[in-house]
């Protein structure tokens, strides 16, 4: 099931790092529902992107796939630079390619580390210098965070949660320096939702759920649906902000 639409995006390009799969397959589908022509990047799921991409382009709307490992910053650049050459113009970028380390911090090592970052915390930032001067007034930024940024309920998360919350100061500061070209900023923060990643049937699915207010996984759907309405034109006034949706488990 698609997300609701919003927003009417007719007109507007989005670029969806992480595009081939949970979330950032959801948010891909939701901004085209909307109206949106949409690049989404994927590291290894060719044949998956690529079919997306078709669909999507059957529906009436133009899309692309990019091989690009986020943790390749020249990858990131090329990206963004073709997006922009295939479409004419990048309106929305949507910073949500990730991984999950885990594992206790003795065990960490260096590589893990500065993968993590890469992806994480590099990649944004990159795909932002990039994007910018492309850019127009009513131009979005919205990066998907963890809501383990603000709360780390359990042990084994010190890296994830240390490049997570990275994400929080930079939305921030970026919404202060971009504001004034009618750029907003934004950050969301989804709890416990159901991906091949994270199934709702998983090990450690009971006790996540224990940590939530309403009890219940969410879905790609929710997330796709907030991210739909914060790149229209609802969100024009919403920058610097964080949108938690995880089931009242940060409450």
């Amino acid at each position: 099931m698609n997300a609701p639409v919003h927003a009417d995006l007719t007109g507007r390009t989005a670029l969806v790092t992480g595009g081939s799969r949970g979330m950032g397959e959801a948010i891909a589908r939701a901004l085209a529902a909307a109206g949106a022509d949409v690049a989404l990047t994927y590291e290894r799921s060719r044949e998956r992107a690529e079919a997306i991409a078709e669909e999507l382009t059957g529906s009436g709307r133009r899309a692309l796939a990019l091989a690009a490992d986020s943790a390749d910053a020249d990858a990131v650049q090329a990206a963004v630079d073709r997006t922009v050459a295939t479409f004419g113009r990048l309106d929305i970028v949507i910073n949500n390619a990730g991984i999950f380390p885990y594992g206790p911090v003795e065990e960490s090592s260096l590589e893990e580390i500065d993968r993590t970052i890469a992806v994480h915390v590099r990649a944004p930032f990159l795909a932002v210098r990039a994007a910018v001067p492309h850019l127009g007034r009513g131009g979005r930024i919205i990066t998907i965070g963890s809501n383990l940024a603000e709360r780390a309920a359990f042990g084994g998360i010190a890296l994830y949660v240390m490049s997570k919350a990275a994400n929080n100061g930079l939305t921030r500061a970026l919404a202060r320096e971009l504001g004034p070209r009618g750029i907003t900023v934004n950050l969301i923060q989804p709890g416990s939702t159901e991906t091949d990643m994270n199934p709702a049937v998983g090990e450690s699915a009971d006790e996540q759920r224990g940590f939530m207010a309403l009890g219940e996984y969410g879905s790609v759907d929710d997330i796709a649906a907030a991210v739909v309405f914060l790149a229209g034109d609802s969100g024009r006034q919403i920058t610097g902000a964080t949108l938690t949706i995880d089931g009242g488990a940060n409450a």
